[in-house]
């Protein structure tokens, strides 16, 4: 699946949206949330790039949130039409203006959002309309939770046979087969 680029960096980042909710952190990390303050709803604005972004208030941060809950919905939406729905509802009170921008060094791409949009409405626009891109091409079983049983995180599976099950191989996917090894190898123990 190809997928732009600017499309590929608003999937990323909605991917880090949702995974910055205290619920998305795996069982006894904590479950702190990533957007516990001002601080942090810039920090995340900044590792983003997200353009545009000016002062931020409380009211910015309740909006991003709210954002951040209804993106975690379409992740768990059951099918097709009903991730569809919350999209549409998204990219809609967001009021998208389609425009081509070649800002900051970057070539022609598209922001959907309009040029004095909230943070809210820029992340809503733009990562639901990357969210619309995998909903449009048939690929919605892409928008996964980690399956790892501490852990839901979420994640898209680029993978070419759309075998992805955990959130990175290195921690959840490594710990689980780590896990699975010891527990055969107890097993040939115990059998000989």
């Amino acid at each position: 699946m190809l997928i732009p680029h600017d499309t590929r960096i608003a999937l990323d980042t909605v991917v880090d949206l949702v995974n910055s909710a205290p619920e998305s952190e795996p069982q006894g990390a904590g479950g702190a949330d990533g957007l516990a303050g001002l601080m942090e709803l810039y920090d995340f604005a900044q590792s983003h790039r997200i353009s545009g972004v000016g002062r931020l208030g409380e009211k910015d941060l309740r909006a991003v949130r709210d954002v951040r809950a209804k993106f975690a919905e379409v992740f768990a939406a059951p099918d097709a039409r009903t991730a569809a729905d919350l999209v549409n509802g998204l990219v809609a009170a967001a009021g998208t203006t389609p425009q081509l921008t070649d800002h900051d060094g970057y070539d022609w791409h598209v922001h959907y959002f309009a040029p004095d949009a909230s943070i809210a409405d820029h992340l809503a626009a733009d990562c639901g309309m990357a969210l619309a891109f995998i909903l449009v091409t048939g690929e919605r079983e892409r928008l996964r939770r980690c399956e790892a049983p501490d852990c839901r995180r979420a994640f898209v599976d680029l993978s070419r046979n759309r075998s992805r099950r955990y959130c990175s191989s290195r921690t959840c996917g490594n710990r689980l087969h780590v896990a699975a090894y010891r527990a055969r190898r107890r097993e040939a123990g115990d059998a000989g």
